[in-house]
């Protein structure tokens, strides 16, 4: 049976069992999940009445604090006489020293037009004394035998606070009330070690206690512009801004509990929880507030995911069983369809093979051969570059040939007649004088040496050795050539060595050769200038080395610049250039890992940039030391 018949054959079977994997893993993720999640639930129930009791414990010790301090004959007395002023000072002392005693963080006395007459904090600069809180709603609300309890953010210290206030009376006439306000800060920061994130919520919605200090003062729902109105208006929250915390529903366990996903926002702070999570959540009894812990869910998550892949596993074990039953009574046919299709294919392979082996080994001869004619290709435009750097060289020296011997016909002259004076002299006996000229003589012997030996040394052939070449040597002996041409020319040569000395990565004599080619273009450049200038710098950038030759000439056009490292472009054809020198410049710079450029100055005229990296020069060795090396 051909494979694609057995193929469709078998596609209902495969598409089936495809479809009871699929359902059955879906099937055990959710069932495991939600097993999980039960778990959790029980487990999370434990911690969140842990977290309920130590609020209730935290705040139901100064549940009776305003009515205790109501019993005071003092206070009492001082709401019925408020402009004795004996009875004011014992009544602030009496209030400062119980809010010490029971670590509140303000107790303050209120008349009944709702301005503070008396405060623990009487003596301080920001005293309360004075202030009206009639707009609170814990002032507003406070009634006698009844604790109002209230939650806000003070106006004067913005420092939030649990307040409670109680009435006082006499007979059926209120006195005035007293407050309390309470820092729940201590039990906030036990909160910043627990592992799973819990937050207390009042009425509002609003955050007022989080174990994330990002969330506090976030809100759980968006409010309506009447109630952000009416938080304005009794500035509970101070007019903090109050942003959404960002968390949705994704299901509804029960009425407590729901699995939410938390999404950290920018106004919640960059580090804020986010993700899947189970929300527990359990209302205050005595206070319109609910305390909700966040279990993070991603462990959960990948353990269903986990669960659900064994059981997957199981599935995909019991069809492959299924299927083996089933492909057991075709297994012999196959197993002799397939044999003889193996021969056949390995017949096949090996028949492939063999083309193939001729076929890479032609290949390879080919192969061979290209890389000997572009190794050939290579060695001879080596050569030929060579040549054209030494044809360069023994153009320059062509081109100085006349002011050569100019300048050694002036020595050879005074030789003559300082050798006939100095014979002169000695057949007289003046020996000073004749010694005087036969110093001049060495002087002029020495002064021409030194002329052939820069011919000498520039005219030889560069060794391929790369080095670390003294830039100033190299710049000095290309110089050097062009003294008579810059004195004939009266060109004014500006040299700018570094503070210290720059080696860079080349061959000294090729190097050499580029600088006589910027130099020469330099002086051509300058000829229709007065006075013509011509200034050589180099510095040391970071690892590179710049060496800048830069002229008071024309400059360099548009349309010269996009040709100007072309072969055998020139503008110098009235002169015989023959357009190779920046050509060769340029290649020798490249193959010493740096780069030739060219531009002009804003000033006028052209700048030429030789950037090569720079060397570590090699230490001076004795004799001993190099022959030992060697």
């Amino acid at each position: 049976m051909p494979a694609r018949t057995r193929l469709l054959a078998w596609a209902p079977l495969i598409a089936l069992a495809i479809l009871l994997e699929f359902t059955g893993t879906v099937l055990a993720y959710y069932a495991s999940f939600d097993n999980l999640v039960a778990e959790l639930q029980d487990n999370g129930q434990q911690r969140l009445d842990r977290y309920a009791n130590s609020l209730k414990r935290e705040i139901g010790k100064y549940a009776y604090l305003p009515q205790a301090v109501g019993l005071d004959e003092n206070v009492r007395s001082y709401l019925d006489h408020p402009k004795d002023p004996r009875l004011a000072g014992r009544v602030n002392r009496y209030l400062q020293q119980m809010s010490l005693d029971a670590g509140t963080m303000d107790i303050y006395l209120i008349d009944t037009g709702g301005r503070v007459i008396a405060t623990s904090n009487w003596n301080q600069p920001d005293s309360f004394l004075g202030r009206n809180l009639s707009y609170r709603s814990y002032v507003r609300q406070a009634s006698p035998g009844h604790v109002e309890q209230f939650y806000g953010i003070g106006t004067t210290h913005n420092d939030p606070g649990y307040y409670l206030s109680s009435a006082l009376e006499d007979g059926h006439r209120t006195l005035g009330i007293v407050a309390v306000k309470v820092s729940l800060d201590q039990l906030e920061k036990s909160w910043l070690s627990a592992e799973s994130p819990a937050i207390l919520s009042d009425d509002n919605g609003v955050i007022i206690l989080s174990s994330v200090p990002s969330w506090k003062y976030a809100t759980l729902r968006p409010m309506s512009a009447l109630q952000l109105q009416h938080l304005d208006e009794t500035q509970q929250y101070n007019r903090r801004p109050l942003t959404p915390l960002g968390m949705s529903v994704r299901k509804v366990i029960n009425a407590d509990s729901h699995i939410v996903v938390l999404r950290g926002t920018a106004a919640n702070g960059a580090g804020s929880p986010s993700g899947l999570y189970l929300a527990q959540s359990v209302s205050m009894s005595g206070q319109p507030w609910q305390l909700t812990v966040f279990y993070d869910l991603r462990k959960t998550n990948d353990l269903a995911k986990t669960r659900a892949a064994l059981a997957s596993a199981g599935i995909a074990l019991l069809l492959a069983a299924l299927g083996l039953l089933i492909l057991r009574h075709r297994s012999q046919r196959d197993r002799r369809e397939s044999r003889a299709a193996l021969q056949r294919a390995y017949a096949e392979l090996e028949r492939k093979v063999v083309e193939r082996t001729q076929a890479l080994s032609e290949a390879n001869t080919h192969l061979q051969h290209e890389i000997r004619e572009r190794t050939e290709a290579a060695r001879t435009l080596k050569e030929a570059q060579d040549e054209l750097i030494q044809a360069g060289k023994l153009a320059v020296i062509g081109q100085m040939a006349a002011s050569i011997a100019h300048e050694l016909n002036q020595p050879l002259a005074a030789l003559g007649t300082l050798s006939a004076n100095a014979e002169e002299f000695l057949g007289r006996g003046d020996i000073d004088t004749a010694r005087f000229n036969l110093s001049r003589i060495a002087l002029l012997v020495q002064r021409m040496g030194k002329l052939t030996g820069q011919l000498r040394s520039f005219a030889r052939r560069s060794s391929d050795e790369t080095e670390a070449v003294d830039v100033a040597q190299a710049v000095s002996n290309a110089v050097g050539l062009f003294d008579q041409r810059m004195h004939k020319a009266r060109v004014a040569l500006d040299i700018a060595p570094p503070p210290q000395a720059a080696f860079a990565y080349g061959n000294a004599v090729q190097l050499e050769q580029v600088l006589v080619n910027l130099i020469a273009n330099a002086i051509d450049a300058t000829q229709q200038c007065q006075p013509p200038r011509i200034r050589i710098d180099w510095q040391r950038i970071e690892n590179q080395v710049e060496i800048r030759v830069t002229d008071n000439g024309p400059g360099i056009t548009d349309k010269v610049k996009d040709k100007l490292f072309d072969p055998f472009f020139t503008t110098k054809a009235k002169t015989g250039g023959l357009g190779l020198g920046l050509t060769i410049s340029a290649g020798i710079i490249r193959e010493f890992g740096g780069e030739l450029t060219a531009g002009n100055r804003p000033e006028g005229g052209a700048e030429f940039t030789v950037t090569l990296q720079q060397a570590t020069p090699e230490p001076d060795l004795s004799e001993s030391e190099k022959e030992h090396r060697g």
